[in-house]
């Protein structure tokens, strides 16, 4: 079986490092990533759909059509943004963009990067796990053939990333260590791409897979 994936976010440590996984893997025959500017990795997988409102996909429904799954990474971080905000691109967007995909692509396999510690409840003090929480309600809503919410901690990123900013800079060299104290928060990005080839592939048992569901899946 060979599938052809929708990625979003690939400018991101997430989304950059699922695509490398993606662009490896036998059984990934074709990869669009759709982002809002030009992306400068090239390989003969791979497309590219520039999209600069992803609230508005209409004039791109004919390159969204034809694939089997969406790997949808994109995201923000919370910090020194206010809820409305957060909402508007967390879920909003999120929203919207999974119910074109849907409608292009009926038997699509949908799979959501959240986050861990995500509130289910949308009801917690924590603005963004409210917002993230209320989003992977939603889209479990949706008719998908399968929808997954993939909830990473903390991630080293894989051999060849370019997008590595920040903290995650000190994971990546911490992260022998990060393991052995935090092994049910820790993972590697090889092992959260694998994971979700994986969900569309052979498919799980839980729409909200925290981190042991993610390792238990990118071993199948």
């Amino acid at each position: 079986m060979e599938i052809k994936v929708i990625i979003t976010g690939a400018s991101g440590l997430v989304g950059e490092g699922v695509l490398l996984e993606c662009l490896q893997h036998p059984q990934v025959k074709e990869v669009l990533m759709v982002n809002r500017k030009a992306n400068a990795m090239k390989h003969p997988k791979l497309k590219e759909c520039i999209v600069p409102d992803f609230l508005n996909l209409t004039a791109f429904e004919d390159q969204l059509k034809g694939y089997d799954a969406c790997f949808y990474c994109a995201g923000i971080s919370s910090n020194g943004i206010k809820e409305a905000e957060y909402s508007r691109i967390t879920y909003d967007t999120a929203l919207y963009f999974a119910d074109r995909i849907l409608k292009l692509n009926p038997a699509v396999v949908y799979s959501h990067i959240s986050g861990s510690h995500t509130d289910s409840s949308e009801n917690g003090r924590v603005m963004w796990a409210r917002v993230k929480g209320k989003a992977e309600n939603a889209l479990m809503r949706l008719p998908f053939r399968n929808i997954y919410n993939f909830r990473p901690g903390l991630m080293k990123p894989s051999v060849g990333q370019q997008n590595i900013k920040g903290y995650y800079k000190v994971i990546n060299w911490m992260f022998p260590l990060l393991k052995a104290l935090f092994p049910n928060q820790s993972i590697t990005l090889h092992e959260l791409g694998k994971s979700m080839i994986n969900s569309v592939l052979k498919g799980y048992s839980k729409q909200i897979l925290e981190v042991a569901d993610i390792k238990r899946l990118a071993r199948v």
